[in-house]
């Protein structure tokens, strides 16, 4: 691609890189270039303007746009996704409904870094979506892009995406309440309730069960919903703290204690006769994001999340401090 200032003498089909504001109205920035817009420009008393000419080899910054696009999600239905328009080099994809998005950032990596003009830029990996969310945009920088990278980048990005719907359709919410501490359960089944409408999970009635051994295990044991959750009265401290061993009582395992996310950090993943089970740290009484939603949102979704999976969540787990917590980070 070339560059710079042209006589209109030999700007017949480049691609103006300024707008141009003219008695008859603007010509627009990206414009190719065409018989009528060179009158104008002349009888503007225009003689010269920046533009950019494509090469033997070029891709137009649409056309490379979508065929990245294309690549990055070859099968939109499948994936979940939705690709958009191209328009001056760029092209976005929407989620389709509810999940989370799956993205391999090796596969994003190494397609940004093929040439400076060709751009991905996506949500975080595993980031809850709506329908219509936009997941990615695909922006070539600048007019075109040498066909031959083109080409590389989409081969690098192929099936980089999609979306991991919501796999798990209904969930019960058991808490706990300690002897002396009157807990009807309304707070926390809110506050779950409503991470849950987000993704179209429904969610028991209120379930509270005393702060002990036997009543939680009959109360997991009991149950028939997809996903098991608990919200305990009193944090869980240790892997042999009530809510764990209830849930060894009632048949199952836990997997993994403790997670590097603050708040968050009092949470455990279990399983209970193939069903997830996740025990709830306090801070999930309050609305705001936590450890815990990263976790849930994925088993929902069915993605599996292993305890190497939880140690990773470090880097960026330093959230928003919760103010109404017993014990904040700053006293």
């Amino acid at each position: 691609m070339k560059f710079g200032a042209l006589p209109l003498t030999e700007a017949e089909g480049a691609i103006l890189a300024h707008s141009v504001t003219l008695p008859s109205g603007k010509l627009r920035k990206g414009t190719a270039l065409g018989p009528d817009d060179l009158a104008a420009l002349r009888a503007a008393g225009t003689g010269e303007v920046v533009a950019a000419r494509l090469e033997p080899g070029d891709m137009h910054e649409d056309a490379a746009a979508m065929a990245l696009a294309e690549a990055l999600v070859p099968d939109p239905q499948t994936a979940g996704l939705r690709i958009g328009r191209a328009a001056t080099g760029r092209v976005n994809l929407f989620a389709t409904g509810p999940g989370v998005v799956q993205i391999d950032a090796e596969k994003i990596d190494a397609v940004n870094a093929i040439h400076p003009m060709i751009t991905v830029a996506t949500l975080p990996r595993w980031q809850r979506t709506a329908e219509r969310t936009m997941v990615a945009t695909v922006k070539i920088i600048s007019y075109a892009v040498p066909d031959v990278a083109l080409h590389r980048a989409a081969a690098m990005g192929r099936d980089a995406m999609r979306l991991r719907p919501v796999a798990l359709r209904r969930a019960e919410l058991i808490q706990t309440a300690v002897a002396g501490a009157p807990e009807d359960g309304a707070k926390g089944q809110a506050a779950i309730g409503a991470r849950l409408e987000r993704l179209g999970v429904d969610l028991a009635p209120v379930h509270v069960v005393p702060h002990e051994n036997g009543p939680l295990a009959q109360a997991l044991a009991a149950s028939d919903a997809e996903a098991l959750l608990i919200l305990t009265g009193s944090a869980t401290s240790d892997i042999a703290d009530v809510a764990p061993e209830a849930v060894r009582m009632a048949g199952g395992s836990v997997h993994h204690y403790g997670m590097p996310v603050d708040p968050g950090n009092l949470l455990f993943l279990g399983e209970l006769r193939g069903r997830p089970v996740v025990g709830l740290p306090g801070c999930a009484r309050s609305p705001a994001l936590n450890g815990a939603d990263w976790v849930m949102e994925r088993i929902l979704c069915g993605v599996e999340v292993t305890p190497r999976d939880i140690a990773g969540m470090g880097v960026g787990g330093l959230l928003k401090e919760i103010a109404q917590r017993g014990r904040p980070r700053e006293g």
